[in-house]
């Protein structure tokens, strides 16, 4: 044999290549692949224990106990990714939302009758609740009329051209 206390140097070789294995994964990883670890570390410990004549058969993580400021700055990376995700969650959302706008604007345009009809819809909304809105029709046409004859660049490019 090639070590005199095979029982420490196993656990000593253990608890080195255990603390190496776990520093380099993260905890979510270490939740997820904890099968894929305990192989790595038997393996890495069988290699090294083998010439000893010991067989290393099962290695396996169980708890793991960390400090407070760890625990703190893994907190703290939990909360930005659950963060991340809600906002990716809610940009998503809000892609949704503009398509389903946009193809309802296209059903409009291309019914202008339905687009009167929804007008009248809302205006019926809004009349059914006690408040004090004031609601002033405006036809569609006169919106197209002033459309049209608003210049291409907008209203500061003709202020400027009268300026000078």
């Amino acid at each position: 044999m090639a070590i005199e206390d095979h029982i420490k140097g196993t656990s000593q070789i253990a608890q080195t290549t255990l603390r190496s294995i776990l520093g380099q994964v993260d905890l979510d990883e270490l939740l997820i692949n904890r099968d894929e670890i305990n192989q790595r570390l038997q393996q890495i410990i069988d290699d090294v224990t083998n010439p000893w004549g010991v067989k290393v058969t099962l290695v396996e993580v169980k708890d793991v106990e960390l400090p407070e400021a760890m625990r703190r700055a893994m907190a703290r990376q939990a909360e930005a990714e659950r963060d991340r995700r809600a906002k990716v969650i809610h940009a998503k959302g809000e892609f949704e939302a503009a398509e389903t706008l946009a193809d309802a604007a296209e059903r409009l345009e291309d019914h202008p009758a339905a687009m009167h009809l929804r007008i009248l819809s809302t205006m019926a909304e809004i009349s059914g609740e006690r408040n004090s809105t004031l609601i002033f029709p405006l036809p569609m046409e006169v919106l197209r009329l002033v459309d049209m004859l608003r210049p291409p660049d907008g209203p500061r490019a003709t202020a400027r051209a009268e300026q000078l």
